[in-house]
């Protein structure tokens, strides 16, 4: 963990100097789990900030500002021997001042430069939210490990899960299922989509209700654990998979195979909607690709960046991707890593029926299952 940070400090410290600051804040939850290698400043997941800002400075001197509410809990259990240095503030100072953390790190620093930031503490800092970013799309080695085992587990818990299923479930209670399974794994649940019948065919982001699923059944989750986010889905039958979804569903497997022997370094994101683009329409379904995007890259967001026609980001060595095409009825998603020799899926299921593509790789895809 500990090269693993160090590194991570390195390329913060190399923005610093490049964008000619004093130092930058990290206050955005996903950013804070990158920086700590899965730490969390997070208590109410439904915002982008966190209670507690990193500050590291333009020498690589790093301090943690946080009120005392929360200042002991993240030193000894997010932050142990990372070597932040404490600058608490009452709870009370925060909420009458809302540049209070910016104009105490301004404090901090010596050099007559701006301060950077994630996210807008004040009108001293500036936003470098996509710059920092950056920093985090290439992997470290540890980073990797941590991943697959993240995707093996939660492939293992929903493949598990959906095989246990039975018809007249509500979608809500095949939801709370899957957060369950995945809770099991030490990891939360942050999408949970779930579509029986026609809502498969009606939706492309179909969050649970309390409809009773009779025939087919669409899971779909976000499993975040230590800051890492892996994204799957799976499609289970009643009875036989009716062959106009065996249809579609390969179709779909054709399009995710394109994406997955197009993502290598250097390609950009518009270069990877257009492979999407051809491939729908060679598959004989043009036109699907503006029905719902096809996904992009990922870590400790569900997506960091998705593919688009103007898109400029580049395709990295060691980055990870979940994409997610779908023609109307059926979807195919997985994560998955780059690397220079080639795309290693992270999310397969042991013992899921696959459909097995017919690029060079052979890549192995998750079919339709017959329960």
């Amino acid at each position: 963990m500990k090269e693993e940070i160090e590194e991570k400090l390195e390329r913060l410290v190399r923005l610093i100097a490049g964008e000619g600051l004093a130092g930058l804040l990290i206050n955005s939850q996903p950013n804070f789990a990158w920086l700590t290698a899965g730490g969390t400043n997070g208590i109410d997941h439904s915002r982008e900030p966190g209670a507690g800002t990193l500050l590291v400075r333009r020498d690589g001197r790093r301090f943690v500002l946080a009120n005392r509410i929360e200042m002991a809990r993240l030193t000894s259990e997010q932050l142990r021997g990372q070597e932040y240095e404490p600058v608490d503030y009452s709870w009370e100072d925060e909420k009458a001042n809302p540049s209070l953390v910016a104009d105490l790190a301004c404090s901090l620093v010596t050099d007559q430069l701006p301060l950077g930031s994630d996210l807008a503490l004040g009108s001293t800092v500036r936003v470098l939210d996509t710059a920092i970013a950056r920093l985090r799309y290439k992997l470290t080695t540890a980073e990797v490990d941590r991943f697959k085992a993240l995707g093996r587990d939660a492939g293992e818990a929903i493949g598990k899960m959906a095989r246990s299923l039975t018809p007249g479930l509500t979608e809500r209670e095949v939801a709370r299922q899957a957060t369950s399974a995945l809770a099991n794994i030490g990891a939360d649940s942050i999408v949970t989509l779930v579509a029986a019948d026609d809502r498969l065919r009606k939706f492309r982001h179909p969050t649970p209700t309390d409809l009773h699923w009779e025939k087919t059944l669409m899971v779909v989750v976000c499993a975040r654990r230590g800051g890492l986010i892996a994204s799957l889905t799976r499609i289970v039958c009643a009875g036989s998979v009716p062959d106009s979804l065996k249809q579609l569903t390969r179709a779909t497997a054709g399009v995710k195979a394109k994406l997955l022997e197009a993502t290598k370094p250097g390609a950009t994101g518009a270069d990877l909607y257009q492979v999407a683009a051809r491939a729908y329409s060679d598959a004989g379904f043009t036109g699907e690709e503006h029905l719902h995007h096809q996904g992009g890259a990922t870590g400790y967001r569900t997506r960091d960046w998705v593919a688009h026609p103007a898109g400029t980001e580049l395709v990295q060595d060691s980055q990870a991707f979940a994409w997610n095409p779908s023609i109307t009825g059926t979807k195919i998603e997985e994560t998955c890593v780059t690397f220079e020799e080639g795309i290693e899926i992270i999310t397969t299921t042991q013992g899921w029926p696959v459909i097995t593509s017919q690029a060079a790789d052979g890549y192995h895809l998750p079919d339709v299952l017959s329960l």
